[in-house]
Order: structure tokens, then sequence, then C-alpha cells
């Protein structure tokens, strides 16, 4: 068998390849002779498959977890006969209290109960195999919220705003920190709204916050976890006085919107059976509202049963309830208010039906 090359023993980004010599490549291995009278050196049965790891893609980039989760990694490899597989974090020995490793023909298992912040770092899979040898690297970081922020203060106020600082937290929970949640409670429902998220900066100003009222303010930090369990509170209220304002009246001139009565929609002409309802439309624009008065043949039909009128916005309409042979005629709308009258007449023919 020959030796493996370079390229063959290159592994994913994270992993590397030891070569072997060719002496323990090429055939049985044995055992450095220790004297004329030691035992016959033992051989080791040949390389069939050089070790190699299979790294998940998950785990090519850190391995995030929170404080209490479980870490169970599972990691394939090659190698036959079966390889060693060794674990080391940050180079050293595991700590079997709390990380359980378990190694199988084709896998190797790496096992946490409940992770906690003291078990970040790189954890190293190493898979030997005669004088080969290929390893993995893989990153895990335990995170846990953040702490409070620290010495928040109200800086200024002034109009419908207040300005807050405050000094990070003194534990970031592991992580970076993605920001601040800023809320406000009125002293008058003590309620929490919030008025800011992800702020960035340790400083912010709150906008629109209603006169006369009383405001406390509180910042959670945030990471990936989440918000901070708790957080700290303004030890001074925000007071948004109420400006005094003088109101100045200028005199104008009282525009005069009156007009005479004008008819924009007339009365049409219309033939009606004897027996049928008809209506009568037309419409009419005045300032003030004015008189609406119906005649037929000159004559006033206000208070008779027999017509039923009716104006609204502007839209005067008269029903004439089961005409008769006589209820033919000339019928005419008036209009009538300070400023003046006007009237439209039309003409209605009753017939007998066919």
């Amino acid at each position: 068998m020959e030796a493996a090359t370079a390229p063959e023993a290159a592994l994913r980004p994270t992993m590397k390849v030891k070569e072997a010599s060719p002496a323990d490549a090429d055939g049985p291995q044995a055992s450095p002779q220790r004297g004329t009278g030691s035992p016959l050196p033992q051989l080791l049965p040949p390389i069939e498959e050089h070790p190699k790891i299979w790294l998940p893609r998950a785990l090519r980039q850190t391995y995030i977890r929170k404080v209490g989760d479980t870490v169970n990694l599972l990691i394939p490899f090659q190698g036959k006969p079966k390889p060693q597989a060794i674990w080391t974090r940050d180079g050293c020995a595991l700590d079997t209290s709390r990380v359980s490793v378990r190694n199988g023909e084709r896998d190797s298992i790496l096992f946490i109960r409940e992770a906690q912040r003291a078990d970040s770092g790189r954890y190293q899979l190493s898979v030997q195999l005669g004088g080969l040898e290929a390893t993995a690297t893989i990153d895990i970081l335990v995170i846990e919220r953040p702490g409070p922020p620290q010495s928040i203060k109200l800086v200024d106020v002034w109009g419908s705003s207040a300005t807050l600082e405050w000094t990070p937290p003194q534990d970031m929970g592991n992580a970076a920190l993605l920001g601040y949640t800023v809320q406000k409670a009125d002293t008058k429902s003590g309620l929490w709204f919030t008025v800011l998220e992800r702020c960035r900066r340790a400083s912010c100003t709150v906008p629109n916050l209603i006169v006369g009222n009383s405001y406390a303010f509180r910042v959670f930090a945030e990471n990936q976890c989440g918000l901070s369990e708790n957080a700290p509170v303004t030890a001074d209220l925000a007071h948004i006085q109420k400006a005094a304002t003088v109101y100045r009246t200028e005199g104008f001139a009282q525009r005069d919107f009156s007009e005479a009565p004008k008819f924009t929609q007339p009365l049409a002409d219309c033939t009606t059976v004897i027996g049928y309802d008809t209506q009568l439309f037309c419409c009419v624009r005045a300032s003030p509202k004015p008189k609406i008065i119906w005649l037929k043949n000159k004559m006033d039909i206000q208070g008779n049963p027999k017509y039923r009128a009716l104006t609204h916005l502007g839209i005067c309409s008269l029903e004439i309830r089961k005409p008769g042979p006589f209820d033919g005629g000339i019928y005419t709308c008036k209009a009538v208010n300070p400023r003046g009258e006007a009237s439209v007449d039309c003409r209605v023919d009753v017939k007998a039906p066919n």
C-alpha cells in the first residue's frame, strides 16, 4: 500500500491529517526489538481505510447553547481497522465529571447534560490509526442573559421629551449585546410600555410624552439569549410641564355667505297613469335655508293629504298619491328666504290606463 499523499489526507477547513511514514503505511508494523532474548515481534493489521472525520456543516461555525441546555454532538468518522478517538478541550484532557464521551465503530459522541458557561471552549477530536491522524475542531459557546445596565439617570427634560443615560452591564452573558430596550411608565397608571428597542448607544431621547404627566424609565440589556432579568429604574421622575401659551386673536371681516334661492335642477314634465303614484323632483340652493311652497295651477296645495312634500339637503320632492283625471295641470315649486325667491314649473298629464 502506498503512503497517503497530502491532497488525499486533507480534510475540511477545520481538520488536518498527519501523514504516515512509508514503513507505517506499506505493511504490517512490528514493535522494536528489545534484545536477543525478546519474544517474537507483534504484527499489526494493515490499514485498509485511512482515518477521516466528517464534520457536520452546523459545527463548522461556533456552536452556541444556552446555560442549562444539553450538548449532544455526534461526529462521524472513518477508518479501518477501528481507529482511536480522543477528545481534548483547549489542548487539555476533558473533565469527565461534566463531559461524557462515547466512541463507536463509525462515530464519536460528546455529551454535556446541563451546559454551563465554564463549558465554553475549543474542543478537538483526534482520530488516530497507526501513524495516521485526522483532527477536527469545534468551538462551543455557552451563553445566558446579560446583567442589568448600571446607574441609569434622567439627564434632561424639555418640552415633551426626556433624555436618559446609563452604563453598560458588568456581565454581558458571555455574548455580544444586541442593544437596550427602554420602557416608560406614568405615575397615574403605573403600567410599563416599550418606547425603544435594540438601542445601540448607552443614551437615548424619549419623545412624545403627554403634557401634565410624570414618568419613570427603566432600561433592559439584550443579547442573543434575551432581555436581562432586571432593569434599573430612574430615581427622578420626568415632569412634563404645561407650557404657558398666550393665544391672540386677530380681528377679521365676517364673510356673508347668504344668497337668494336658485334652482340647480328644475322640475321635468311628466305623464302618469290614473291610480299610480307620481313624484316630482327639483334641487335648490340658498342660504339661509329657504321655505318651500308647492302650487298647482297657482293654488297652494300645502296641507292637502293627497300630496306629500319633502325637503332634504336641498332636494325637494312632491308625491302625488293615486292621481285622478283632475290632478293634471301646472305644478310649481317656490323657494323663499330673506335674500329673495325663485320658482320652477312643470306640466303633469294624467291619462287613463290602456
